[in-house]
Parts: C-alpha cells; sequence; structure tokens
C-alpha cells in the first residue's frame, strides 16, 4: 500500500520549511509569577519539524525565516547550527530599544493537577513582517527539494504571513516538492487581526495547494471551516470522529493526499495516554498507545509530524509511518525544549514496541 504521495528520490534538501522562529523561556514547574530563572529552549512549529528530521533523523533540512540581528537573534541562530538546519534567514536590524524582535514564549511545565500555562510576546515580531518576495525560492530549491511544510501558527501572525506560505508552496510544487500544512489553530494569534472567519478565509487559500495536513478534530473545525462530527468520542483516544471528519476534509481539498494528527488523553500534566492516526490516500492507520510521563509536553506534536514526515519521505509503509511519528512524539515528551534528544535507533525500537528497560 503506497501513500499515493509522489516523492522525489533524492534532492539537495530532504526538507524546507517556513515560519517563525521564536526563543521560549521555560521556568520549569514553577509559575511565571514567582518565577526566579529560566532555561532557553528556541522553537517554533516549522523549525522544530525541520530540527527534528535533521537531529534525530539524519536527513538534509533547512528553514526559511526572519533574523533580528541582536543578541536574542544570535542566540537563536547557533541553535539553530546546532541542530544541523540550514538557515535562509531574511535579516532585519535591532533598533536597540523596541524591536524589531525575536517573538518570545513563556511556559511553566505544570505539575500533576496545575496544567502548564503559555502566553507571548510577540510585539513587533520581525517574522510578522515577512512578505512574498523576501525570500528568493528559487535559489533555495535549486539543488531540488523533496518536502516543503508550513503552519498555522505562521500563517496566523499577520496580513503577509499567509501569502509568503502560499508563495512558498507553489514554487516548492514548481520544484517537485511534497506540500504539508500543520493547521495549528492558535485562536490568540487570530483573534488579534481578524478573528476565525478571517482565518477560514486565509487557511483555504494555503491548504489548496497541500497534499498533506496535520491537525486534530479542533484545528480541522477551526482552520477549515469544517462543522464538527455528530457523534462525540468516547474517549480521546478513540479515532472515529477524527475520521468521521476527513470525507468532508477531502471533499472540501480533493488534492490532499493525507490527514494525520496524535491522539492525546491527558490524565495528569505527567501522565498522558498517547496515540497517533492517519488517513492516507483512502486507508486509515492507527498507532498503538503507550502511557507517557511526561518531562515537557511541548513539541510533541511537531514530534509526531516529524516522525511521519521521515517514515514517507524514506518509502515506508503508511503504517510504518504513523509509528514512527507517534513513537518520536513519545519520545519528546521526555526531554526537556521543544526539539528532540532522540536517536534515530530508539525511535525505531520504541516503535517496534521497545521497552523502558535499561540499556547496557
Amino acid at each position: 500500500m503506497s501513500s499515493g504521495l509522489t516523492i522525489r528520490p533524492a534532492g539537495g534538501l530532504d526538507f524546507v520549511s517556513v515560519g517563525a522562529l521564536v526563543h521560549r523561556l521555560d521556568p520549569g514547574i514553577i509559575p511565571f509569577r514567582k518565577a526566579t530563572e529560566c532555561q532557553i529552549h528556541v522553537s517554533g512549529g516549522e523549525f522544530n519539524v525541520a530540527a527534528n528530521l535533521s537531529d534525530c533523523f539524519r536527513m538534509d533540512t533547512g528553514i526559511a525565516t526572519a533574523m533580528v540581528e541582536y543578541p536574542i537573534g544570535d542566540l537563536i541562530s547557533e541553535r539553530v547550527r546546532a541542530m544541523g538546519v540550514k538557515p535562509f534567514y531574511k535579516r532585519f536590524k535591532h533598533n536597540g530599544v523596541n524591536g524589531p524582535n525575536m517573538a518570545a514564549v513563556y511556559s511553566d511545565r505544570g505539575q500533576g493537577v496545575r496544567a502548564p500555562v503559555v502566553f507571548y510576546n510577540r510585539s513587533n515580531e520581525a517574522a510578522a513582517q515577512l512578505k512574498p518576495g523576501d525570500f528568493d525560492w528559487n535559489t533555495i530549491f535549486a539543488g531540488g527539494v523533496r518536502w516543503f511544510h508550513s503552519g498555522g501558527i505562521f500563517a496566523a501572525l499577520s496580513a503577509t504571513t499567509g501569502e509568503v506560505i502560499i508563495e512558498g508552496m507553489k514554487a516548492a510544487k514548481k520544484a517537485g516538492a511534497v506540500v504539508s500544512f500543520d493547521l495549528n489553530f492558535r485562536e490568540k494569534l487570530w483573534n488579534i487581526w481578524g478573528g476565525q472567519q478571517k482565518a477560514v478565509e486565509v487557511v483555504a487559500r494555503i491548504v489548496e495547494n497541500a497534499d498533506v495536513l496535520v491537525g486534530n478534530e479542533e484545528d480541522l473545525q477551526k482552520g477549515l471551516g469544517i462543522p464538527g462530527p455528530e457523534v462525540e468520542a468516547k474517549s480521546k483516544l478513540d479515532p472515529s470522529t477524527f475520521f468521521g471528519m476527513i470525507d468532508k476534509v477531502v471533499k472540501k481539498h480533493p488534492q490532499v493526499k493525507a490527514v494525520a494528527t496524535t491522539l492525546r488523553e491527558v490524565h495528569s500534566t505527567n501522565r498522558h495516554s498517547w496515540g497517533a492516526v492517519a488517513w492516507v490516500n483512502g486507508k486509515t492507520h492507527v498507532s498503538p498507545t503507550c502511557e507517557l510521563d511526561v518531562v515537557d509536553r511541548v513539541g510533541g506534536g511537531d514530534g509526531f509530524a516529524s516522525g511521519f514526515f521521515y517514515g514517507l519521505i524514506s518509502g515506508e509503509t503508511p503504517e510504518e509511518a504513523v509509528k514512527l511519528g507517534w513513537a518520536h512524539g513519545a519520545l519528546l515528551t521526555t526531554f526537556p525544549g521543544d526539539t528532540t534528544m532522540a536517536t534515530v535507533e530508539q525511535v525505531k525500537s520504541f516503535a517496534k514496541g521497545g521497552s523502558a528497560r535499561i540499556q547496557r
């Protein structure tokens, strides 16, 4: 059973994404209002996937994004280099006072019955100023590109970022790449400049160019404007409502060949049941489920997407791709930060049903 996707056998870059880089301030289990210190993680949905594919799955990846020339920009670009991602930067000068800035995400880890709390400072964010024409896609894709990716968070930043995604997707298609989009619906971001109606308009135009979608029921409803399921799922791990919505997605966007998401039942901040599902080329695939002892849940969904994409790009069956995504996403929640610290061997072993027994 193939995925129905035509993936170029080789390219100068296996994967390129376009999106915003952010730095996440993480005070651990202490809420921000009582914090005295925090760790700094570099993140961004589109970057996370490129970083995971490079660092864990050993693929050649790149990111097109905004970079501000000031110390926070230097800190972020050093992490991009460390993860082996090739940057294509549109550079901005910082005026030393109010920007433009690299966005900050504030997010504690929560603990037990206390959920993590996430909020942003995206004021005067450089990435929101990105517009069509800022990237020379022909040069970026000159050596060939196999897969191109973006997401709903970047699309929500401003009136021009969605246009950048569409421009990049069209160029990637012309270069023979498979195109994916993570629906990642963030109400707070859309509310600032257009609300949900605007979101649906912009996302619909983006998705016209996509072969693969990642997103849960809420993302499909709010991002694509597709009515919710008639039947409530018996549990968060029951894929029937998700699969029930696929017909509507494909009817609206007939060129889409795959739709995938994670399934997460949150028992407490540190205990989740975890699964993943995908609809690929007319067939449905469901991962095993496992119980997670969560260290840091941020980035788990991007962890799934990167393992799933890796499986498809490297020619695995859709069934196997879902398992690889599920396994990598599960491992990702055991590390601090938003990007991977796993090896491809660990992912493959866990995808086969590996255990947490000590490896000596």
